[in-house]
This record gives structure tokens, sequence and C-alpha cells, in this order.
């Protein structure tokens, strides 16, 4: 991978959450230059021609245009966002294995133009088919992440700063696992403000262990709820993805829940990819941190992984 200091981002995906993280990445002026890539062109022109018409309002340059897979060869990094959405009486499997195909052809056209930067992957479900970016492009699993539990930690740490009435970005913790039904919080290293939660639900009376499994299920079913009301989310999401791109394009070593493949970090996630604490810089994955989870979470952490293995086989993984 070539030393590169410029911010060029290629987006594959003019929908909804693609269109989130290029809306987030303008108004909070980040890159240099954003290329719009996406089967429909003259949506992806369309949706060039709205952003750019903000930039005398933005806190920054940003050239922003459409483009095709050949505008991905300079790119630092490329982002996918692109996938089918489920049709009426189609099985998440069937959505599974249609998206993975997505995956490959998408991979494939951007490595056949010459890329050589950071692949992050947001469509769902996202830490198998990061594992499909992953194989298909045959790379070091340091230069292919997924968004994996970062907005859910975002929404736990939304949760328990609601209720205790503190600034959530004080919040300290981690959701870990699979970004979908078997992830789990790891409540034993969530600390408020430096201090261990179970610490602060002894000491105050805004928060009561009996709540504790309340937020879990509101942090892990947040996006049924939202969908159920607004039919899709995508404000959180592309939120997320600007602040996995400014952890990976500012060179921070940024420490998130990003999704990558587990060697030996964690003997029981071993062989997958999902989302755990992984120290994130300009070369991709640095390395996965290995914290002491307790005896519950490592679990929890085993069954996620076997979930995340069976939908792997399901698409010849």
């Amino acid at each position: 991978m070539k030393k590169r200091t410029s911010k060029k981002i290629a987006l594959i995906g003019t929908g909804f959450v693609g269109m989130s993280y290029a809306y987030s990445l303008l108004n909070q002026g980040y890159g240099n230059e954003l290329v719009l890539i996406d089967v429909n062109k003259q949506k992806a022109e369309g949706e060039a021609m709205d952003l750019n018409h903000g930039l005398p309002f933005a806190p920054a340059k940003l050239r922003i245009h459409a483009g095709d897979y050949g505008d991905c060869a300079d790119a630092d990094l490329v982002v996918i966002t692109a996938g089918a959405a489920q049709k009426p009486g189609q099985s998440r499997l069937d959505l599974l294995r249609v998206n993975a195909e997505i995956m490959r052809i998408i991979t494939d056209q951007v490595i056949g133009s010459g890329f050589d930067g950071i692949f992050l992957v947001a469509t769902n479900p996202v830490d198998v088919l990061t594992q499909v970016v992953l194989r298909e492009s045959e790379w070091d699993r340091k230069r292919v992440i997924g968004s994996g539990c970062t907005l859910d930690t975002a929404r736990l740490r939304y949760e328990i700063g609601k209720r205790l009435n503190i600034d959530s970005r004080d919040i300290q913790g981690f959701v870990l696992g699979e970004h979908g039904d078997s992830e789990f919080v790891a409540w034993s290293r969530v600390t408020v403000g430096g201090k261990p939660i179970a610490e602060v639900i002894e000491e105050t009376p805004l928060l009561k262990w009996e709540e504790i499994d309340h937020i879990y299920r509101s942090v892990r079913d947040a996006a049924e709820e939202i969908i159920r009301r607004k039919h899709a989310t995508y404000y959180g999401i592309g939120m997320s993805l600007v602040r996995i791109t400014k952890a990976i394009l500012n060179d921070e070593n940024a420490i998130l829940p990003i999704s990558s493949l587990v060697v030996d970090e964690y003997p029981e996630a071993k062989g997958v990819c999902m989302g755990l604490p992984t120290q994130v810089h300009r070369q991709g994955v640095d390395h996965i941190i290995r914290i002491r989870l307790s005896e519950d979470e490592v679990t929890q952490l085993a069954t996620s992984a076997n979930i995340l293995r069976e939908s792997l086989s399901a698409v010849g993984l």
C-alpha cells in the first residue's frame, strides 16, 4: 500500500445511507475529494449537484462529483453502502446471497481500477459482507474494514447518557460481536467519566440494575424501531462512517469497535469478521485490542461468532 497524504474518498452507493454519509462529510468539512458511484449514474450526478450547492455554507472546500470505478484508482478510501433491499417474500438468507454477489462484483471492479487504499464496508449484514470483500480481494485483513458495532456503541452511549443526564461523549464502553441480534454489551468494561458502571449504579438513583437489560434491548432493537416508524435508518450510520473515515485518513490510532478479521486475539471468534475494539490508522487496522471480558461475555462472544459462521457458510466462506 502506497503512503498517502491526500483524502480522496470514493463512495459506492447513493442510497439513503450513502448520501447521509456524504452529507455528513460535507457538513463536517472533511476530505479533499468525494466521488459518487452508482449503477444509476443519473442519480449519482443529481446527488453531486445537490451537495455542491451546499458548498458555500460548508466549513471547508470539498470537490464532489459523480464518477465510475476508474475514479477509485487514486482514492484513499472506498466506502461501500450499495446493496439490494429485501423484497416481499424474500428470506434473509436469499438477500444475503444477493448482496454477497454484489460485493464480489464491486470488489473486482474497484481492484481492477488499480485501487490501493482501504475498503470500508457498511452494507448489511456488514460482518459477513466485510468478509466477502476480504476474501474476494485477497488483501491483508488490515485493509478491509466494516462499520461493525460503531453505531451500536453510539446508541449505547446515548441511552446511558440520557438516563444519567451526562454528555454521551463521556460514556465509554462497547457493544461487541455481530452487528445484529447476537450483539452484546460488554458491561464489565463500561465506564462513566472513568468510573465503572457498577459504581455509578450504586451511587445514583438515576440508573438501576433492572434497567440494564432494557438499555441493551433498546440498543439491539433500535434499527427495528426506527424502521417501523420511518422505514429506514441512515443518519446515525452516516455519521458513524465519517467517524471511521477520520480515524483512518487522519492516522488517529483511534480505538473503535469496527469489524475486521479475528485471528488470534479472541480464540472464540477466530476466523470471522465482527465488531471488536480495534486500533485504526492510515494503513487500516493496526491491531484488535484484547480486553478482559467476564465469563458471561465470553460466552456471548462465542455465540455471536457461531451465528456469523453459519451465515458465512451460506455464502460459501
